[in-house]
């Protein structure tokens, strides 16, 4: 019970030190001092920094993915086994902006970890994301699903851009309310992620997939 209260006061205090300064900032010697534990602890737990930024990368992606696929579920149960193509793209993108946007969750660890993640380049996360893609499989699937008929590049393409554009909005939600002088609320998480979903079913729907104008494949 005490390596586990050990382990478990090092990745709270990892993830509160990251989330206020920064992977690039925090040392090793930071995260022992905030967590009260000696660095061979550290080192017995986890191995090494980036083996700790992995473990609790992981930890909040498994609590992600596992709300995006209940969604999906849900969604797929309601409409008898084949969800409508919006209910699946708000199922994607819905739970990564209501746990990083908002006055209250903006405001707790979790929320500012995963904002720095999707602000920052962090190698060890990079190779975690780019692994594990098997839950984003289950969404082409319900989108092929959704849209039979629609060719396979048009639904990656399309999952591509309504996470990138989730993805953008956490990134840069501050510099979005100045450039509109607070005309956009970045608050108004429903109303977020209705405007992806929009765009992102717009885009898929309208003259059947997100192709290129001929002029552009000409160039």
């Amino acid at each position: 019970m005490a390596s586990d209260h050990t382990r478990s006061a090092i990745l709270a205090a990892a993830e509160r030190l990251y989330a206020d300064r920064g992977f690039g900032d925090v040392t090793l010697r930071d995260i022992v001092a905030e967590a009260n534990v000696n660095l061979a602890a550290v080192n017995y737990h986890f191995g090494s920094k980036d083996e700790l930024i992995a473990e609790l990368f992981v930890t909040r992606s498994l609590q992600l993915n596992r709300e995006r696929l209940q969604e999906l579920r849900a969604a797929e149960e309601t409409g008898g086994g084949r969800a409508e193509i919006a209910d699946i793209l708000r199922a994607l993108v819905g739970p990564t902006l209501r746990g990083c946007l908002g006055p209250e969750n903006a405001r707790s660890t979790a929320a500012r970890f995963m904002i720095r993640v999707n602000i920052e380049s962090v190698p060890a996360i990079r190779r975690i994301r780019n692994r594990e893609i098997d839950h984003l499989r289950k969404f082409v699937a319900a989108m092929r699903r959704s849209l039979p008929g629609m060719p396979d590049v048009e639904l990656y393409w399309g999952l591509h851009f309504a996470l990138a554009m989730a993805q953008q909005t956490v990134r840069d939600s501050e510099r979005l309310t100045k450039l509109s002088e607070g005309k956009c609320d970045v608050d108004d998480v429903d109303g977020i992620i209705a405007r992806v979903v929009s765009v992102s079913t717009m885009a898929l729907t309208a003259g059947g997939g997100m192709k290129a104008p001929a002029r552009m494949l000409a160039r």
